[in-house]
């Protein structure tokens, strides 16, 4: 029983090493994609807009909302984020932001 244990562990162990080095190389193809304008007819570079909201706490437990006017951000076209910009796919998917204050 002893060994079975160890066994799947070692499994275990496997699969998870396995998974961190096939996210590592998924993300350094998509980050050399990006630095090196893989294919070069792709852009790497594009823009969302983002529609703010001002959250206003007030004093007696009520909230105010102002809209804010929009704004184009920078994002880019990958899987993931680089360069400190987010990926295109997730801006436009969530493409209001509220800024508390």
């Amino acid at each position: 029983m002893n060994s079975l244990l160890q066994r799947l562990r070692r499994i275990l162990l496997y699969a998870v090493a396995l998974l961190g080095l096939l996210t590592g190389l998924v993300y350094l193809g998509d980050y050399v994609s990006i630095r090196y304008r893989i294919p070069h007819n792709r852009a790497q570079f594009g823009s969302v807009t983002v529609n703010q909201l001002y959250v206003i706490h007030e004093k007696p437990n009520k909230v105010e909302y102002q809209l804010a006017p929009s704004v184009g951000e920078t994002c880019v076209y990958s899987l993931f984020p680089h360069m400190g910009y987010p990926p295109c796919w997730y801006l436009s998917r969530h493409s209001e932001q509220r800024i508390e204050i």
